[in-house]
């Protein structure tokens, strides 16, 4: 159990959004590794959120009915937020009996960061951490490998950033930036196609191929925050910062530049989509 306002139990203090259950059931539980059957994983948490949701559950015939009776119980435990973590906590604790690998704490309080609260254990504690921009969380036109890699850069940067680690958040979601737009190699518009293999290069050929078009516009501020962020003299993130310079970053500045970088990130990803698998 966790320790929580004992009153959260009878009068839930929120909901758990259907987003955050999704992405616990895909990156926390989805994700871990055991030596036993992945159904038996399944049926452990959803023992747990049964008994969140004030119900009792059996096991199921296959793996199949075990995930879709676990999203189930989810939703129905989702009613109390409270008690929708403590039932994950206590999931994650029991995967000692199946000598299972689980994912460290942190990793968990970024997948749950939108909700509000933040498991540090024996404690559950109420969170304001902001709730950072959305971020497709599968591309079409992109591959699995492609997809997961944009996940977990994106999960790296909300770590650092929850973390006090406020350049190196800013840094990763800068790197990510530059590694998407790599994404475009040979895509065709009707006024030509991206020849570029840099992020400088292919940029400015979305601009020239775009004009007139939201697109033109969004890689000019791409191209200013990137710039500004390059610089020794400005963010000084990507090439370093003037020794005689404050070249230490605030909360405020590196969730503005991270909350920028993963709304353009967001827009790439949707034009990408839209244009469909790219051959180079």
């Amino acid at each position: 159990m966790l320790n929580f306002d004992g009153q959260w139990r009878f009068q839930s203090p929120g909901t758990i959004a259907p987003d955050v259950q999704e992405d616990i059931l895909i990156k926390v539980i989805g994700r871990i590794g055991t030596s036993a059957r992945r159904q038996d994983v399944l049926e452990t948490f959803k023992r747990r959120f049964a008994q969140a949701a004030g119900k009792t559950s059996s096991n199921s015939s296959n793996e199949s009915w075990a995930e879709s009776d676990l999203r189930q119980y989810m939703k129905d435990a989702a009613e109390n937020a409270p008690l929708f973590v403590e039932a994950l906590h206590n999931g994650l604790i029991d995967m000692g009996h199946l000598r299972a690998v689980i994912p460290p704490w942190n990793y968990v309080n970024t997948v749950l960061a939108s909700s509000g609260y933040v498991i540090d254990p024996p404690n559950l504690i109420m969170s304001s951490v902001p709730v950072p921009i959305s971020v497709p969380a599968n591309v079409p036109s992109l591959d699995t490998q492609a997809n997961e890699r944009i996940q977990r850069s994106l999960s790296d940067s909300e770590t650092f950033l929850n973390t006090g680690s406020y350049r190196a958040g800013v840094q990763e979601i800068l790197w990510l930036l530059e590694t998407i737009s790599t994404a475009f190699q040979g895509a065709e518009y009707p006024e030509g196609n991206i020849t570029g293999k840099y992020f400088n290069k292919i940029i400015g050929d979305l601009r020239r191929f775009n004009r007139a078009r939201t697109l033109s516009t969004v890689v000019d501020w791409i191209e200013k925050l990137h710039g500004y962020l390059s610089s020794p003299g400005g963010g000084g993130i990507r090439h370093g910062a003037l020794l005689n310079e404050n070249i230490e970053i605030t909360e405020s500045e590196a969730r503005l530049y991270c909350d920028l970088t993963r709304s353009y990130i967001s827009f790439l990803l949707h034009e990408h989509s839209r244009l469909g698998p790219v051959t180079s």
